[in-house]
């Protein structure tokens, strides 16, 4: 049996795939489709009509008698020409439809092979359900990549705490809360692959340029222009098409201060876990300590059907976007469900030793309530990536010495990306929390 060529292959799914979003619910296609052949069908017999019964009853005699002339009865009756006619007429309307479509999508600046992507992420994903995620790091954007495929009600509170690298960098030269998370999130959230690759790239030379990301250089730009983010944001928005939002936890510099088990305290993100030593983290906090939140997210949270803590670095990705205090109220008083999506691994220095348990605590410290429920991963991580991790001095989270408590809130799912590293699959894991507000939903 011939098998078709891999790329034809690809180009029938993909055609596939278009035609289903096409159909799908909500899509306000279907009943204009619809309608469009009801009115073209009632027309073409008012037209009947009126030529049969008015002053063009001749010229449509002419008409009728031509076209059967050019039919055999016997071979085709001779209502099948009037069905070719129509269903001609019917294809040359559908076809000016749609190249009148494509000479505005092309007037506005959307390109027609996007536009299916653009109608559906608006009509479709707008009706998603309502998810804020706090943290930072390749954790969130993780996340955020995931989610995205299933809803455009999205709002992600990113720290901005980061002191290292391309952003420490521009927040010590212009002032600014630190870029870097931001940007990943940007790019993973934009609908515009072109960007995301953009945003993403780091100069690899250039004095002044190397080691910083497009991504953050455009958002000191805008935040340089408009006299900080804040200003920025919808402008950030718009420009990278970002589906859903994008937010700092605040809008000043803040640094993350601390304290360890022997006394000490580091000031400063990157170098925590070069610092720690032998001691062990027992709080975080942040100066200035009264840092503002933008309204935005308040509002975010207070309309959320869940809020998502991580997956990431807890002490300097997840604790300090909920160490600013509007964003730690707004959690507390709320009602929405709370989930923590509990790191694979311990990292070195941050959370070495620190068990599963440690972690909610942490949290449940930090924010004043505890979460909900707590994701863990059920896929068995290869003995290979283990003794990797091991090397560096991390070890599996898992609920070793669990209370009754955290056993009772901990929900499970295959969230183990296939490789050489311990991440969580971005697909596996917003499948997993759609379950449990799909779960919520039916339970209300």
């Amino acid at each position: 049996m011939n098998e078709l060529p891999r790329g034809r292959v690809e180009a029938v799914r993909a055609g596939g795939r278009r035609a289903r979003m096409w159909m799908t619910p909500g899509m306000g296609v279907k009943r204009w489709l619809v309608l469009f052949v009801l009115c073209t069908l009632i027309g073409a017999v008012g037209f009947l009509h009126f030529t049969w019964t008015g002053p063009l009853h001749f010229i449509a005699t002419r008409w009728i008698l031509w076209l059967n002339a050019l039919t055999e009865p016997n071979i085709m009756p001779l209502y099948g020409v009037g069905m070719a006619v129509m269903a001609l007429a019917l294809g040359g309307a559908f076809l000016s439809i749609v190249m009148l479509n494509r000479s505005m999508l092309r007037s506005t600046g959307t390109a027609p092979e996007n536009a299916l992507d653009v109608i559906y992420s608006k009509r479709t994903l707008s009706r998603g359900p309502r998810i804020v995620a706090v943290g930072g790091g390749t954790g969130l954007s993780n996340l955020l990549s995931g989610l995205k495929a299933h809803t455009g009600n999205i709002t992600a509170i990113v720290t901005v705490a980061d002191d290292g690298g391309s952003s420490g960098r521009l927040r010590q030269s212009l002032d600014m809360i630190a870029p870097g998370d931001l940007t990943d999130c940007y790019a993973a959230l934009s609908d515009s692959p072109v960007l995301a690759r953009l945003l993403l790239h780091r100069f690899g030379r250039g004095e002044g340029l190397e080691g910083h990301t497009f991504g953050n250089l455009l958002l000191a730009t805008l935040s340089e222009e408009q006299g900080g983010l804040q200003g920025a944001m919808r402008d950030i928005h718009e420009v990278l098409r970002v589906r859903g939002q994008v937010f700092p936890a605040t809008t000043r510099p803040a640094t993350l201060v601390t304290r360890l088990s022997d006394g000490r305290e580091v000031r400063g993100e990157s170098g925590l876990a070069r610092q720690v030593g032998e001691a062990r983290v027992t709080d975080v906090r942040l100066e200035p300590p009264d840092l503002p939140a933008l309204p935005a997210v308040l509002e975010a949270i207070r309309g959320a059907e869940l809020i998502v803590l991580g997956p990431g670095s807890l002490f300097t990705s997840i604790l300090p976007a909920l160490l600013v205090p509007d964003i730690a109220r707004a959690v507390r008083e709320s009602g929405t469900p709370v989930v923590y999506v509990a790191s694979l691994m311990t990292e070195p220095g941050e959370t070495t030793s620190l068990s599963l348990e440690d972690h909610v605590s942490a949290i449940t410290a930090h924010l004043g309530r505890a979460p909900n429920w707590v994701l863990t991963n059920s896929t068995p991580i290869p003995p290979d990536v283990q003794a990797r991790y091991a090397a560096e001095g991390a070890q599996i989270l898992d609920l070793k010495g669990a209370s009754s408590d955290l056993r009772g809130r901990v929900r499970t799912a295959p969230l183990l990306q296939a490789g050489p590293t311990a991440r969580h699959d971005p697909a596996a894991l917003a499948q997993a929390l759609l379950a449990m507000i799909a779960q919520m939903r039916s339970a209300a």
